[in-house]
């Protein structure tokens, strides 16, 4: 009886650790989808072209990123685009983008 508790518990376990990976795998697969749609003007992976106008995002710091969408979405910094773009993202969301950007090499 104790082998089939300690089995049961070994499963459950291994259940509760599989279905956490497979949300973790989610999350950063959404997070990377939502970092994709800067690709257009900011470069595959945030990485714009050398000399461009418009600056990589990859490497750029985490808190500036954020204050600067945050700067962006409330109409505080102007834009051509990025006023507009950035009101299509939550606050969370413009968290997690630029913690996957920060995370980047440059």
């Amino acid at each position: 009886m104790r082998f089939r508790l300690s089995l049961l518990a070994t499963l459950l376990t291994g259940l509760a650790a599989s279905s956490a990976m497979a949300q973790d795998a989610a999350t950063t697969l959404h997070i990377r989808g939502l970092a994709a749609t800067c690709a257009n003007c900011h470069g595959t992976d945030g990485r714009t072209k050398e000399g461009s106008a418009i600056p990589s995002l990859a490497g750029m710091p985490r808190d500036y990123m954020i204050t600067q969408m945050k700067a962006f979405k409330d109409g505080t910094r102007p834009a051509t685009v990025m006023h507009q773009l950035s009101k299509g993202f939550t606050d969370a969301q413009i968290a997690s983008v630029a913690t996957y950007f920060a995370a980047q090499k440059r």
